[in-house]
């Protein structure tokens, strides 16, 4: 019974980390990362897939501070869901 939990557990992550992801891409300004050199681009792009800001903000070349800046700019919410 306890393995059945454990699946269940996962497969709800899996979906809040698919609903974020959504959120994240359905809100973001796509004219604007586009717009963007490359690496940036990319740094965003790897933002809206995964929420990690800190290895986004590694693949831009930019402090986190900076990175969370053009996160703003791109209008790409920090999504965070919460369990009840």
């Amino acid at each position: 019974m306890s393995r059945d939990r454990g699946k269940t557990r996962r497969v709800q992550v899996r979906i809040d980390e698919i609903v974020e992801k959504e959120i994240r891409s359905r809100e973001a300004d796509w004219s604007f990362i586009n717009s963007l050199p490359s690496k940036l681009r990319h740094a965003l792009l790897l933002y809206i897939e995964t929420g990690d800001e800190y290895k986004a903000s590694r693949l831009a070349g930019l402090t986190l501070d900076e990175f969370i800046e053009l996160r703003i700019k791109a209008r790409i919410p920090k999504v965070v869901v919460v369990e009840e």
